[in-house]
């Protein structure tokens, strides 16, 4: 059984990097240069309208649950809000750090620097995390985002569903990064020319929840907490419930997107709220593509793709039981079958994971 070290200054990221699995050559379904083109053209309109709606909303929420606070009436309010603010800013993040989610480059930073500051993930550092995690997707000891490690611990993946692991983790980081700039793991993806903005980026976040909190303390109330800082952990099921299904139970160590990547048809709220990043293996395979023409390109290469699951619930039926697998055997995980008419997986770096490869029970 194969005991692996996540580290990112560990033995795993330098065997990575050895036998060329680091920024390795993917593979990619064959789409035509114009339609692809056609696919990658940014707009405006579609993430102005998304981003009116759910800023919109937001206020809305907010408003009510402070005009009925102290009553029973303006829960429902803050749990709309709650989870607007701490799940549907990861994909705001996500999109707009892409720069994909508008055209305009300026209107990608303002809701960039927005949403990571909700989802409490240091805009900086996160952009370019994320960058590295698309070049080594699940590789090991490379990827920095590997958000379900063999084997899994439940109980911090229960916690996550409320972000309790995640806020523990991002004040002491935050203070770190304020003071002295970015952690060393930070070092091994962050540009050295990016590292006095980390340490800004901290210092901003730091002044807003410093003066959250004092506000908090003078008026005697949670309420201010309710606005900044706790919808990170309320809200945050939604957005943990659609992004352990990106990797969850499947393969490490390949460079084929359909072998370690999930794509699940989705509600439209859910999809409003994830900004279509359902479509996962199409999100990794072309990430310049952006969001809202996801589901054209899912129609496109679908003939190369395993078979989405068909909802959440499926999706975390099949997930599940790998999990718990993975409890006895680190080396399991889910194998995923291609239709006919796709392209086999490489042999090259994938024969033995595909050895290993067993359905789930």
């Amino acid at each position: 059984m194969t005991k692996r070290d996540y580290s990112l200054l560990g033995t795993d990221g330098a065997r990575a990097v050895e036998t060329g699995l680091a920024a390795a050559e993917w593979y990619h379904t064959d789409v035509p240069r114009k339609v692809m083109k056609d696919l990658m053209a940014r707009k405006d309109g579609p993430a102005i309208r998304d981003t009116i709606i759910l800023y919109g909303c937001m206020i809305a929420f907010a408003a009510a649950g402070i005009a009925l606070w102290g009553t029973w009436w303006c829960l429902p309010f803050w749990l709309a809000y709650g989870v607007l603010y701490g799940s549907a800013s990861d994909s705001r993040w996500h999109e707009c750090g892409h720069g994909t989610a508008f055209r305009t480059a300026w209107m990608n930073d303002v809701v960039h620097e927005i949403a990571s500051f909700m989802i409490m993930r240091n805009s900086a550092t996160w952009r370019w995390s994320h960058a590295r995690h698309h070049t080594d997707t699940y590789i090991v000891g490379r990827d920095p985002e590997i958000a379900i490690m063999r084997p899994p611990v439940f109980a911090k993946l229960i916690g996550s569903f409320f972000g309790i692991p995640e806020v523990i983790a991002f004040f002491p980081r935050m203070i770190r990064n304020a003071l002295f700039g970015p952690t060393e793991d930070e070092k091994t993806f962050v540009p050295q020319s990016q590292w006095a903005k980390v340490r800004r980026v901290a210092q901003i976040y730091a002044a807003i929840y410093a003066a959250t909190l004092a506000l908090a303390l003078w008026s005697g109330s949670i309420l201010p907490l309710m606005v900044i800082g706790l919808p990170r952990m309320y809200g945050a099921w939604h957005h943990v419930m659609t992004g352990l299904l990106q990797h969850g139970g499947l393969a490490e160590n390949v460079v084929d997107h359909r072998l370690n990547t999930r794509s699940v048809l989705m509600n439209p709220i859910s999809r409003f709220i994830y900004w279509n990043m359902n479509y996962h293996v199409e999100h990794h395979m072309f990430p310049m593509v952006p969001y809202h023409a996801l589901p054209r390109l899912h129609e496109i290469i679908k003939h190369d793709l395993p078979a989405p699951n068909r909802s959440i619930a499926e999706a975390f039926r099949e997930m599940w039981p790998a999990l718990r697998r993975q409890l006895a055997n680190e080396d399991y995980f889910l194998g995923r079958t291609l239709p006919p008419t796709a392209k086999p997986y490489r042999t090259d770096f994938h024969k033995a994971a595909l050895g290993q490869a067993l359905p789930a029970e």
